[in-house]
């Protein structure tokens, strides 16, 4: 089996990952992934997919992610394994679908506008 590779996005965060067959090695940024996202929640949104696939500790990820927080890398880094799982065999899609982990998520920062302090908010308004 070849190398699958996939593209995930959040917000500004990009993460390209390249999942083959393997002993469970993830590497983010060549580091270890719980040296890279050292908080519990990140290091669950990075394994979640293979937890709802039963596939943890069968392949081995490498990831590329940059732009963003902590948290949107994270969360790119999980939808772009959940693409290469289903890459790697369709029968998984329904498992990710359920879960909600095939859909990319739309949020992004709303632009600021001219005229305007920020994207909604106005100046100051002085009626005298």
């Amino acid at each position: 089996m070849e190398v699958a590779n996939t593209l995930g996005r959040r917000k500004t965060a990009v993460a390209r990952v390249y999942v083959q067959k393997g002993t469970g090695n993830i590497v983010i940024n060549h580091k270890d992934y719980k040296a890279y996202f050292t908080t519990s929640a990140l290091q669950y949104k990075v394994t979640q997919a293979f937890s709802v696939t039963k596939t943890l500790g069968e392949f081995d990820v490498k990831v590329n992610v940059k732009g963003g927080g902590v948290t949107g890398q994270a969360e790119a880094v999980r939808l772009a394994i959940a693409r290469a799982l289903v890459e790697i065999d369709t029968n998984h899609k329904p498992l990710l679908k359920v879960d909600g982990l095939m859909t990319r998520n739309p949020k992004m920062v709303e632009r600021k506008k001219p005229g305007q302090k920020k994207a909604r908010k106005r100046f100051q308004f002085s009626k005298r």
